[in-house]
């Protein structure tokens, strides 16, 4: 079951500091990868353990989910991942944030919120707003990863990132998957129950040019 957090509220107009990277990660120079709406961090934590070549940051919105990731990062010896917990749009729209956003190679969205209601659309993360944000601050030829089980969110989500001329929809030839934050395909617990239940997963690439 989805857990609704209307991220328009003003609890969620701050997004907690993050730390200079040569504070966070015991390896700063590493590939950068942020997932957008990471939860509890299951996602992370596997992917963090099973490839060590790249550093990860999770932003999510619930912070009871951020406490939780963050009592299990403590018994954890290497340093390769860091949550936040706030608005994501407001990450981006941070001048101090701007070196860290500097260093992003690739950013996920997996599985958001549909927020199916047509009055609610505007509380869906991928916002024509933000991906101006993303278009202004992501260096060439970083990644946007977007998943979904959702068909009309898929089709919402494609339409508002086409939109932007700076961002390409990548063909599956052209994408490196050995290269990328995820090369052993590790599966978020959303992915896992959609695929259990022998639903459709909806995906696509985009590159910043």
């Amino acid at each position: 079951m989805r857990q609704h957090v209307n991220p328009l509220s003003k609890n969620f107009f701050e997004l907690d500091p993050i730390p200079p990277l040569n504070e966070v990660f015991e390896n700063p120079k590493l590939p950068l990868h942020l997932d957008i709406g990471c939860a509890a961090g299951d996602f992370l934590f596997e992917l963090s353990l099973k490839n060590k070549n790249w550093n990860y940051i999770g932003i999510e919105i619930r912070e009871k989910l951020i406490l939780n990731a963050n009592l299990k990062m403590k018994n954890r010896e290497y340093k390769n991942l860091y949550f936040s917990f706030g608005n994501a749009n407001n990450f981006f729209d941070h001048s101090k944030n701007k070196l860290l956003i500097d260093s992003i190679n690739s950013i996920s969205f997996n599985f958001p919120d549909p927020w199916f209601k047509k009055k609610h659309h505007k509380r869906r993360v991928i916002q024509s707003k933000f991906i101006n944000f993303l278009s202004n601050s992501m260096q060439k030829r970083s990644l946007i990863f977007i998943k979904t089980d959702v068909k009309e969110l898929f089709n919402y989500m494609e339409l508002t990132i086409s939109e932007s001329i700076k961002f390409k929809k990548l063909a599956n030839k052209e994408f490196r998957l050995n290269d990328s934050f995820n090369p052993n395909k590790i599966q978020t617990n959303r992915e896992k129950y959609v695929l259990s239940n022998q639903l459709k997963i909806y995906e696509s690439i985009y590159i910043k040019i």
